[in-house]
């Protein structure tokens, strides 16, 4: 099973990752079948631990390489599935970066949505105004 395969019934789309990151997600891939069903798995590059990999988490993990390896933050400031607190509500973005003269503080929030969906921006605009970020 490829990245192909995984996202072929959806909406995503890998042509804005370069062909070395995809190639370093799939190599990362491993397979547990079940009596049902064979499900993909891969190490999270933040949290270090197998999380099965479905068309969004395998997005979020390309976008944590291209943090990494483009845009030159370290994993040891990134969080995924961050807490974001509204009074009593709480969200989660995706991707967090914190400060790095402050690691408590969120510096960037990345909320990844599927394609075509129109309501992301203001999601992530309430997200950083919670935050600060």
């Amino acid at each position: 099973m490829n990245l192909s395969d995984l996202l072929k019934d959806s909406a995503y789309k890998l042509s804005q990752f370069k062909p070395a990151q995809i190639a370093a997600l799939e190599a990362g891939m491993t397979l547990k079948t079940t009596d049902k069903a064979t499900t993909p798995y891969v190490t999270c590059l933040v949290r270090g631990k197998p999380i099965k990999l479905t068309p969004e988490e395998a997005v979020r993990q390309l976008y944590v390489m291209v943090l990494k390896d483009d845009l030159g933050y370290p994993v040891s400031r990134m969080e995924l599935e961050y807490g974001v607190t509204f009074g009593r509500e709480k969200k989660r973005a995706d991707i967090c970066i914190f400060d790095k003269d402050k690691p408590t503080t969120p510096y960037i929030l990345v909320e990844l949505k599927k394609p075509k969906l129109k309501d992301g921006k203001e999601q992530l605009k309430s997200y950083c105004n919670a935050t600060g970020a």
